[in-house]
């Protein structure tokens, strides 16, 4: 008796061992795909905080975005390579490892994203952060050897230490690189790299200097009135998401169609947003945090707000401009919020906070992700409808969404699901020719 009973312990302790073992290796493998995470993030942020203030203080440089855009479309056209598929490659390649990622894909999105911001184009910064954080770690997979299941677990660790780091939310990072290559399914088996990865991202890149900002906690009194409403703004949090997506896939696929050499569309792109700030004004150039801060402030907003973020945005995107989309969406949601607070009777910054990260949800089709990020931001006070509208910005955004590359493991319709999100927008540096 004693003998069937010592083998079983034996078994049980030498898989014990493997799992600490395991364990041990992804977290430390983890830890290093996070400090590249946060030294490349906190390297992109302090030089984006420089061109921003170049830009404010030099207006005039707005007048010089074509010939960035055709600096930059000349750059990823002739040098690029694969590396100008983005963070559509980095999906692509976490699903079906084939390639190391192109080590260029790093300094060309950082210095390409700089460019973009100092000239005055509509991005945002979580796509250059994800793509420094896959090409650096990618490389390191490389140096290692690693096979191509261990290669897909590195580079789902480096969206998160990218996302983490860059906006200073571990937790959401973590969940965001679980949940954003398929709809419907979470990666677990990446789960300790990841959080590793986007919990070292982050705290590197705040020890070498990098600050974000402190929002104020938000909270309120929840009762069926009040739910009802967040889900009615949720449809219009998903809508705005998925025209967003939609727009600049479009304008892209325009583009590709109409104008045959790439370079050249970033140029037509620079001069529609010249154009754009000369009849709406400046607020809408670069990141525009400014107009979120008002937004969360309190200041009720016109739906003219977030629609014309969108459209800056959409056209310097969809025109072949390095930069993310996330940033530009925390204000379309945030300002949307603002719009609606009057007409549902909120008060401004409960909906203008929900707004921040429901239409990124609908966007990128990842709810748990922005929910975690919403209670990381403003607070555990808020959970309920955070929840509730970035649930309903999901569902209501049907299968379309930020990053082509995407796949759809469980549809929303409960039927077939098709193999990409459908619309996808072509921001994060996708190539210039792809097909509509």
């Amino acid at each position: 008796m004693e003998r069937p009973l010592l083998q079983r312990t034996r078994r049980l302790a030498a898989q014990e061992g493997r799992l600490v073992l395991w364990t041990v290796r992804w977290a430390v493998l983890g830890a290093v795909s996070g400090v590249l995470a946060g030294i490349s993030s906190f390297v992109f942020l302090a030089g984006l905080e420089l061109v921003t203030e170049t830009r404010l203080t030099h207006p005039w440089l707005l007048y010089l975005l074509p010939l960035a855009g055709l600096a930059l479309g000349s750059a990823y056209h002739y040098l690029g390579g694969r590396s100008a598929r983005g963070v559509g490659l980095l999906i692509d390649e976490i699903h079906e490892p084939t390639e190391w990622v192109p080590r260029r894909m790093a300094p060309l999105v950082l210095v390409g994203t700089w460019t973009t911001h100092l000239f005055g184009g509509s991005a945002g910064r979580e796509g250059t952060a994800l793509q420094m954080s896959g090409s650096l770690s990618d490389a390191v997979a490389r140096v290692l050897g690693l096979d191509e299941h261990d290669r897909r677990l590195l580079l789902i660790a480096a969206l998160a230490g990218g996302f983490g780091a860059v906006f200073g939310v571990p937790m959401a990072g973590t969940v965001f690189a679980l949940e954003v290559q398929s709809i419907g399914r979470m990666q677990f088996d990446a789960l300790v790299p990841a959080l590793t990865a986007a919990i070292v991202g982050d705290r590197v890149c705040h020890a070498l200097g990098a600050r974000h900002a402190v929002r104020t906690p938000v909270v309120v009194p929840l009762d069926a009135a009040v739910l009802l409403k967040v889900v009615v703004a949720g449809v219009a949090f998903g809508l705005a998401g998925t025209v967003f997506a939609v727009l600049t896939h479009r304008l892209k696929g325009l583009l590709a169609r109409y104008v045959g050499w790439p370079p050249l569309r970033p140029v037509l792109g620079g001069l529609a947003i010249v154009a754009l700030a000369g009849v709406f004004g400046d607020a809408y150039l670069g990141l525009s945090v400014p107009l979120a801060d008002e937004a969360l402030a309190g200041v009720h907003l016109s739906f003219a707000v977030f629609a014309l973020k969108l459209l800056f945005t959409a056209v310097t995107l969809g025109s072949g401009f390095p930069g993310g989309e996330v940033t530009p969406l925390f204000v379309i949601g945030s300002t949307l919020g603002a719009a609606l607070a009057g007409p549902l009777h909120l008060p401004v910054p409960v909906l203008a906070a929900i707004g921040l990260v429901a239409v990124f949800a609908g966007a990128s089709n990842t709810p748990l992700a922005c929910t975690v990020l919403g209670v990381e931001v403003f607070g555990a006070g808020l959970i309920v409808p955070l929840a509730i509208g970035c649930i309903v910005a999901y569902v209501f955004s049907t299968h379309h969404g930020i990053y082509p590359a995407q796949r759809v493991a469980v549809s929303k319709r409960g039927g077939s699901s098709p193999t990409r999100t459908e619309g996808g927008a072509a921001g994060d540096g996708e190539a210039d020719d792809r097909p509509a």
